[in-house]
């Protein structure tokens, strides 16, 4: 799950990480109310949206004009930038070309920056522990710096069972060229950060940039904020922050029926039960000359009913013009999922070729039901007549 900058900092200051003072508003005359109640006379306003690259950003309505972050220099300028970005779709790199419709925006107080640095937190799996990335390359795209300059990235494992410790934090402080008291601010910054991770769940926290001020004081200037979705539970106050209007429709809808769903840009819908197999799926559907829609996994046990939601779900893509359905039946029964895709088929009224493969528990009687059902579908006797058949069938449809 993945939440605002704002609520992000709001979160980080609770276990000591330093942040600017600022507060949400939702109108431009509430934004203007926040500045005067900040220190002046510099201000920063933000557009609040799941996206990183906003300041670089610009709105559907105003390509040639100001991104979504600006510094401005009086409480009524304050207003008109809000005004401005307020209600507007805001595009950059991480939007794609849709955007993302601008709802709130986060004013806070202007910054003497001296230097931006980068760090971050992430789950590693690789080494099975969290990893403490560094980098004097503040403010730009950590992908990016990965790229062209990789040797700038500093990468620290951290043991689980010690944690994140002094020398942890003193260690990247000196890679990061900080000296006098900013060693122990940012050190004290790290491990206030690190905290944060652990007992909240995080699966990334991510400060870009991190600045020292003029002062020597450490400060994160933009957060961001991934969490674990299975550990939400333990943290009702987290899951209370979740954006619904930030993220898909379909996928959302998908976790109301406890589906695993990522809509993709192809034009084949797949409903596939387990991870792997979902992967080998989307993978031969590409090798035979088509691309994948979403990546769809009923899971092990699913109900008729939630087969019968996943089959809606996929059809409800309009760039959908062929499903492929791919079951290896263990704990999941085929008849279960033959039965879903009927009702399903018969509800929405099937328009497209649909392409099925069962293999397993109850396979005969699954296909039974699919041959008495007098639909239009294709049976497949293994993964490769399967993505061969729904190309095909694509391919005379069009």
């Amino acid at each position: 799950m993945n939440i605002h900058e704002y609520q992000a900092k709001a979160l980080l200051q609770k276990f000591g990480v330093a942040v600017p003072k600022g507060a949400v508003a939702y109108t431009a005359q509430e934004a203007e109310k926040v500045a005067q109640g900040l220190a002046g006379p510099v201000y920063v306003v933000k557009s609040q949206i799941h996206a990183g690259g906003r300041g670089a950003g610009h709105f559907a309505n105003n390509p040639s004009g100001k991104g979504g972050v600006r510094v401005v220099k009086s409480t009524a300028e304050v207003n008109k930038a809000a005004a401005d970005m307020l209600g507007q779709v805001l595009i950059t790199k991480q939007t794609g070309p849709k955007g993302r419709e601008v709802k709130r925006i986060y004013v806070e107080e202007g910054c003497d920056i001296k230097r931006e640095l980068y760090l971050g937190m992430l789950i590693d799996r690789k080494t099975s522990r969290i990893t403490v990335m560094a980098s004097t390359e503040g403010g730009m795209e950590i992908e990016e710096v990965a790229h062209k300059t990789p040797e700038k990235i500093l990468r620290i494992a951290i043991d689980p069972v010690t944690g994140m410790q002094g020398f942890h934090g003193r260690e990247i402080a000196f890679a990061l060229g900080l000296e006098g008291k900013q060693i122990a601010a940012a050190t004290k910054f790290m491990l206030a950060m690190y905290k944060a991770f652990i007992d909240l769940d995080a699966s990334i926290v991510e400060i870009n940039p991190l600045v020292i001020t003029g002062a020597g004081d450490v400060i994160a200037l933009d957060a961001k904020m991934n969490f674990d979705d299975n550990a939400l539970f333990r943290h009702s106050d987290v899951e209370a922050m979740r954006d619904e209007a930030e993220e898909d429709p379909t996928e959302l809808e998908a976790a109301k029926h406890q589906l695993n769903y990522v809509k993709l840009d192809g034009n084949i819908g797949c409903m596939v039960n387990g991870a792997g197999l979902a992967m080998a799926t989307m993978d031969i559907i590409q090798l035979y000359g088509s691309a994948p829609a979403n990546f769809l996994d009923v899971g092990g046990g699913a109900t008729k009913e939630r087969v019968s939601a996943a089959f809606k779900l996929i059809l409800s893509d309009a760039n959908v013009e062929g499903i492929l359905v791919n079951i290896f039946g263990g704990i999941m029964r085929c008849d279960v999922i033959a039965e879903g895709i009927v009702a399903a088929a018969r509800e929405v009224s099937l328009h497209v070729p649909l392409v099925v493969r069962l293999e397993g528990t109850n396979v005969k009687l699954g296909k039974k039901i699919m041959e008495e059902s007098g639909l239009p579908i294709l049976s497949a006797d293994n993964l490769a007549d399967a993505a061969e058949k729904i190309t095909k069938a694509v391919k005379e449809a069009a």
